[in-house]
């Protein structure tokens, strides 16, 4: 399993991602999963894989192979975003018909979801999710982050604290929380992880990092993290246990003669 997010704001983007495929008591894996095939000063186009790591190597391979042999058609020749966006979900449809029947015939799930996010010389900056079918949804202001894998344990702090307008830094530091967070609950998401920071309209990926295991930094984020979670769960009020009561009561049938938790005779 893995956990990847994109985040698209009025000042660009963020893209995050993990690096573990296999978590077990002796067996530890890690790949990248979070690639770059940006051509600065023209285009940034940023893919992270989520899935069955056979075909989403697959699937980045085609996409290089395009690039090397320099296809007519390819990342760096399409006019725009959607166009790149399309041109992957074919990639996918193309690796999906040829490998997923005789995974199939084994039992072996080979679903898999892709995040691309950019920006094409010429048009804003764009975050897309394309589907195993080739299909795709594209991120909006009103719901400006996108996720893959793992989603549940990293999605209420993105729900919580992100909107379109907040600041690319702000933005960047909620990517790594959502991460950490994921991996505190699932040792299937691990180290190192990859961040990635694009400010819009510069064509040029200025700000990414690599955190390993025990970064200092990560580690400093964690802890004080759960400091600030600790000191705000202590803040909040107490339940006040007789606070509506009798509508309570009510509703669940209490109060027409029937019995129930906090009847009174």
């Amino acid at each position: 399993m893995t956990y990847c997010l994109g985040i698209i704001t009025r000042y660009g983007l963020v893209f995050g991602a993990d690096s573990r495929t296999n978590a077990g008591v002796d067996y530890i894996s890690t790949y990248q999963k979070l690639f770059d095939f940006s051509d600065p000063g023209q285009r940034v186009v940023l893919l992270a894989a989520s899935g069955n790591l056979s075909m989403t190597q697959a699937i980045v391979n085609a996409i290089q192979q395009d690039l090397k042999l320099m296809e007519s058609e390819n990342i760096h020749t399409l006019p725009t975003l959607y166009d790149i966006t399309r041109y992957i979900g074919n990639k996918v449809r193309v690796v999906q018909e040829q490998d997923r029947p005789w995974l199939e015939r084994d039992g072996i799930d080979s679903s898999c979801t892709l995040l691309l996010g950019g920006q094409v010389r010429g048009e804003p900056p764009g975050l897309y999710m394309i589907y195993r079918q080739g299909n795709f949804i594209q991120a909006t202001p009103e719901t400006p982050f996108l996720q893959i894998g793992e989603t549940k344990y990293g999605k209420p702090i993105l729900d919580r604290t992100l909107s379109f307008d907040t600041p690319l830094e702000a933005a960047a530091k909620c990517a790594l929380l959502s991460i950490d967070s994921t991996m505190r609950s699932n040792i299937s998401v691990g180290p190192p992880v990859d961040l990635v920071m694009y400010e819009a309209n510069s064509l040029f990926v200025k700000h990414q990092v690599r955190l390993r295991v025990g970064d200092p930094y990560l580690m400093q984020v964690r802890k004080q993290w759960e400091i600030s979670l600790r000191q705000a769960f202590e803040q909040m009020p107490n339940i006040e246990w007789g606070y509506g009561e009798e509508n309570v009561l009510m509703e669940s049938g209490v109060g027409n003669g029937e019995s129930g938790i906090g009847s009174r005779e």
